[in-house]
């Protein structure tokens, strides 16, 4: 086979150099793995063939920057890390697919309910999809209410925004929390706050962003790697998120559960992705599993999979360029524990070993 040319955007994601090492150990051809970021300077820089620096999604010139990068490069395939850039991409698909050029992209139209977790809900939920109980808002005064609807004090709930990626603006208000023990025994990135607080911080500004205020699921978190075919789900891998930090799993293990993988199967159906796609979800107070959200792109900590057996970011660039997928074998039990690892620049921005 000839040498594929592959574009990554989010080069600098934390999970970034695990998928990169999924795309050199493919077993099957050499790879030319090009690197794009908003940021300059970037940890994965050793492990790339090409980095370039590029626009924001938000920014006129990003498409442009891009197809002109993967133009001169003689890119095969691009696969997107950002969740930011998804709809991007998937309105200028065309552009791209015009000069040869696959992405590894859902269609818009179903990017757009994935992305925005209120959307998300309803539509699982009007088609009969066990979701966690949930209220809208879009006023401060509709806070409080909305935490007293779905049973607080007595039980726990959570808020974030509709629109938002990796745990922000996430936050649990649960009336049993102690707040001293926190203070002087967990480090200062806990996820709990109380009535009081949030009601304070959301009310310093003239307006919030639109909110779902959830019921709060205390069982076991899973994070379900996925490969689908316009809704048909060719893989689906569970991961235990057994420790976590900034909302990016730290220690996970790949587990078979069916219910699982029969929850996830119906909402990729329902939804009609494409590519890899990540679902998390939680079980409640009745080991009922449900969804906390939708990541319609590769998951940070996918590379779990690919030790256990299943290569799916490589797997989803052989689908996107028309390749055969063959059979998917996975290796249960496996487990992952991260570790840091620096890179080093010098006064001139260069990267240096040491």
């Amino acid at each position: 086979m000839k040498t594929l040319r592959i574009m990554m955007t989010g080069a600098g994601a934390p999970g970034a150099p695990g998928i990169i090492r999924c795309y050199r150990n493919n077993s099957e051809r050499s790879v030319r793995v090009i690197g794009c970021d908003m940021n300059a300077k970037i940890p994965t820089i050793g492990m790339l063939d090409a980095f370039y620096q590029i626009p924001a999604a938000k920014e006129p010139n990003f498409i442009s920057s891009v197809l002109e990068i993967a133009v001169a490069e003689n890119v095969d395939v691009i696969q997107p890390l950002v969740t930011k850039e998804l709809e991007v991409f998937a309105k200028f698909e065309k552009v791209f697919s015009e000069k040869g050029i696959a992405v590894c992209i859902s269609p818009l139209e179903h990017l757009e309910i994935a992305n925005n977790k209120g959307y998300l809900l309803e539509r699982l939920k009007e088609n009969g999809i066990q979701v966690p109980k949930y209220v809208k808002i879009q006023k401060v005064e509709e806070f409080r209410g909305a935490c007293e609807e779905l049973g607080y004090p007595l039980n726990a709930v959570c808020f974030k925004p509709t629109v938002s990626n990796g745990s922000r603006g996430f936050r649990v208000i649960d009336s049993s929390h102690d707040d001293y023990r926190q203070l002087f025994n967990e480090k200062p990135n806990s996820t709990h706050i109380n009535l009081e607080s949030a009601e304070s911080i959301l009310g310093s500004r003239d307006t919030i962003p639109e909110l779902l205020v959830m019921e709060y699921l205390p069982g076991e978190e899973y994070s379900v790697d996925m490969l689908v075919n316009r809704g048909e789900t060719l893989c689906a891998i569970p991961r235990k998120r057994l420790k976590m930090n900034g909302g990016i799993s730290t220690w996970c293990k790949v587990e078979k559960k069916e219910d699982i993988i029969i929850y996830c199967i119906q909402i990729a159906k329902e939804l009609k992705l494409h590519g890899n796609i990540g679902i998390q979800v939680r079980y409640d107070n009745n080991n009922v599993i449900k969804i906390l959200e939708i990541n319609p792109r590769v998951q940070g900590s996918i590379v779990c999979c690919a030790a256990a057996g299943v290569n799916l970011p490589y797997l989803a660039i052989k689908q996107a360029i028309g390749e055969e997928i063959g059979d998917i074998e996975v290796k249960w039990g496996t487990e992952m524990v991260r570790y840091w690892k620096e890179v080093f620049y010098d006064i001139e921005g260069h990267a240096f070993a040491y």
